[in-house]
């Protein structure tokens, strides 16, 4: 295939790829229902008679006893008062519900407008709904949730929302000290730090503003209701219980990571001179929606041309020519957990001297770091494997662009329900790895204006190793350089 040329109206030639069947039904351009899907294989899916991957409810990957085991655990951490758990709120657009992560995190409850109330004295919890059984028939919710919350959930009591105001009247008399999480929730897209730190710059620190978020108003309102109560934030106590993934948490983002691998290949697969970057972005939200995602994890970054500086950059306005190098930088969210994978290739699928390069010493880079994350270790230790390599390879290892790469040895962030999950939980380079800790092994290094490169997969800390949650991407120079002469879906469909 010759990337170069520019692109005319094409129809699909030859047998179609697993990804495109759908989307050329949807253009009149012609499907069979016998289609094959070799692809990759949906861990969860697998309902459809056509190999397409059914919706399921987030909620239920995980079972009920681990739902009740973290809650038995925040009890754990605070044996002396109770903690309020506040969902997230109707849509006021219409548009899809989604709850808020700590929420989801110990009930497994899509259901607006509820709170949970975990009691650290007794060790019950009591979840708050709004909802009856027709509310929850029209926003897809189980209808057991309403007609029978504590079978349906497991959790010991329920009750409607408009008796919480007693109840916690009741129980601050009993318990003393109320907890709750003081940063804003966080939906997908969102990590709580970041979103505190916006809201204080845009809102509350602002002089023609001044609000408050809605959980520092929460905090108000529990201090003028119940004075004798004490207020007390277990923020930190919620990010550092989420840090280490149990297997059924790990599956969830290995199917996440899986299918974002799907979705970078078919963006590989349709990136040539000419195409605009926004008709690449829209592929790769198509794919990860259709194997399976619920929402992207965070919109799709794509750096090329000038763009290079601005490392998250995703305004997708540029059309790609002959010359430029690619960062896409992009990931699913599945059932509430995210991926995070990076990926580097010429746009018409050659590399030139100086981006293979470049290119090989961030991928010779990443070889070390794989090889010595296990238990136990630290990233500082790992990072000084990659100051060994860069010396035995006549690099600087003190030059700046590696500062980052050798003291924190590839790790970026942790990944989980958010992609820069519970970032508050981890205390610095010198902390040994636990098995079950999920992160991105991230290497980015920005060479020019117009080049650099970021080779970024999700990791997860295993008993005897490590697991790459994102394999199966081509990512020597030459497996992208032979996988880029497939035609891709966009190269197939008639605008």
């Amino acid at each position: 295939m010759n990337r170069n040329r520019r692109i005319p109206a094409l129809k699909p030639s030859g047998p179609l790829l697993p990804a495109a069947t759908l989307l050329l039904c949807l253009v009149g351009a012609g499907c069979s229902s016998d289609e094959s899907s070799p692809g990759g294989a949906s861990l969860f899916g697998g309902g459809s008679t056509l190999g397409e991957v059914p919706f399921i409810l987030p909620g239920t990957l995980i079972s009920n006893e681990e739902y009740a085991a973290r809650r038995a655990r925040l009890m754990d951490e605070l044996p002396d008062g109770a903690a309020i758990i506040p969902g997230a709120t109707s849509s006021i657009t219409g548009s899809h519900f989604f709850q808020s992560n700590n929420f989801l995190y110990f009930t497994g409850v899509e259901a607006p407008d509820a709170w949970l109330v975990v009691d650290g004295v007794t060790r019950e919890s009591t979840l708050f709904l709004t909802l009856d059984e027709y509310d929850a028939r029209g926003e897809g919710i189980p209808p057991e949730l309403a007609l029978n919350p504590q079978g349906h959930t497991g959790i010991e009591r329920a009750l409607p929302v408009e008796e919480m105001e007693a109840f916690l009247a009741d129980l601050g008399e009993r318990v003393g000290v109320f907890y709750l999480s003081q940063r804003p929730e966080e939906l997908p897209r969102m990590n709580t730090n970041e979103v505190f730190n916006a809201l204080q710059r845009i809102m509350t620190e602002n002089p023609w503003d001044g609000r408050l978020t809605r959980e520092l108003q929460l905090v108000e309102r529990l201090r003028e209701r119940y004075p004798g109560v004490e207020i007390r934030d277990c923020f930190r106590t919620i990010q550092v219980m989420r840090k280490v993934k149990s297997p059924a948490e790990v599956a969830l983002v290995r199917e996440a990571a899986r299918i974002g691998v799907e979705a970078h290949l078919e963006f590989m697969r349709a990136t040539q001179v000419g195409m605009p970057e926004r008709a690449l972005a829209a592929l790769f939200g198509f794919i990860s929606k259709r194997e399976g995602a619920q929402e992207l994890a965070y919109e799709t970054i794509i750096m090329s041309g000038e763009h290079h500086p601005w490392g998250h950059y995703h305004r997708h306005d540029r059309t790609l020519e002959d010359g430029d190098f690619i960062i896409l930088d992009a990931g699913p969210d599945y059932a509430y957990y995210n991926a995070d994978i990076s990926t580097s290739f010429p746009a018409n699928g050659r590399f030139t001297p100086e981006q293979r390069e470049l290119y090989e010493l961030g991928l010779g880079i990443r070889q070390v770091c794989l090889d010595n994350y296990r238990a136990g270790t630290t990233f500082s230790a790992v990072g000084e494997q990659v100051r060994v390599w860069l010396t035995e390879n006549g690099f600087d290892p003190e030059e700046g662009r590696f500062r980052g790469l050798i003291r924190w040895g590839c790790y970026n962030h942790p990944i989980g329900m958010a992609t820069h999950d519970v970032m508050a939980s981890m205390t610095g380079p010198e902390e040994p790895l636990e098995p079950g800790f999920v992160f991105a092994c991230d290497i980015n290094i920005p060479d020019t204006e117009t080049m650099g490169i970021r080779i970024e997969d999700t990791v997860v800390i295993t008993e005897d190793g490590y697991e790459n949650l994102s394999p199966g991407l081509p990512r020597t120079v030459e497996e992208i350089e032979r996988f880029m002469l497939e035609e891709g879906l966009l190269q197939k469909v008639r605008r």
